[in-house]
């Protein structure tokens, strides 16, 4: 596990923990690092939650699928972040929603039940890694209310433009990246992916924005 040391100390549910801590934490959690190829199911809705994943590299979307077999894109996670792990602190019997790699990755998987509950050494470590933990899950929900404020727009346009303007936010700047394709974007915000593209079309003729591929600039 040392190979990994580089990466999961810039992992939020690691911060202020040393490495010699580091190591030691990674047996008595039952870590276990696996490689996924793109578009391969890392966790599997209805399946028990009882794992907390940590990207080492590659990234993942966090999917739900309906009964009709419509996807919509939750989150995406890049590494050295982490997922799963609301679910894993609810100790849920089944999964709500799929984990697929959207790359080759590699991912390391904690027990979570070693997270939750203190073992028999009493490592010193413990009370500041669930308050890593907890913080991460704070973090997680104001995103989930970014994007509640972003699907709650009634129309394609408003929705897109909604995301688009909090991504230049977020990067500071009017010219930036999105991590989706065209069909994963409108996952996300849960349109057609035709009615996605017609609205892109319009805001480009009409000199609001310009784009390529997944670049956008706010004119």
């Amino acid at each position: 596990m040392k190979k990994y040391l580089s990466v999961l100390k810039k992992c939020p549910l690691f911060f202020g923990i040393d490495e010699s801590s580091l190591e030691r934490m990674l047996g008595c959690m039952g870590a276990s690092v696996e490689l996924y190829d793109k578009k391969y199911t890392v966790l599997m809705e209805g399946k028990p939650a009882r794992h907390i994943g940590i990207l080492l590299s590659g990234s993942v979307q966090v999917v739900r699928i309906d009964y009709y077999g419509n996807r919509s894109i939750l989150s995406a996670v890049s590494a050295p972040h982490i997922f799963g792990e609301a679910f894993a602190c609810a100790e849920m019997s089944a999964l709500p929603v799929t984990v697929v790699a959207n790359e080759p990755s590699e991912i390391m998987l904690l027990d979570s039940s070693h997270i939750l509950h203190t073992c028999e050494r009493g490592c010193a470590f413990h009370k500041q890694l669930i308050f890593n933990l907890m913080k991460d899950l704070a973090t997680k929900v104001l995103v989930c209310h970014s994007k509640i404020e972003v699907t709650s727009c009634r129309s394609t346009g408003e929705k897109l433009m909604t995301y688009l303007l909090a991504q230049a936010k977020k990067a500071g700047s009017n010219s930036f990246e999105i991590p989706f394709d065209r069909q994963e974007l409108a996952d996300y915000l849960e349109v057609d992916r035709s009615g996605l593209s017609a609205e892109i079309s319009k805001l480009k003729k009409a000199g609001i924005i310009d784009c390529r591929k997944n670049r956008f600039e706010l004119l």
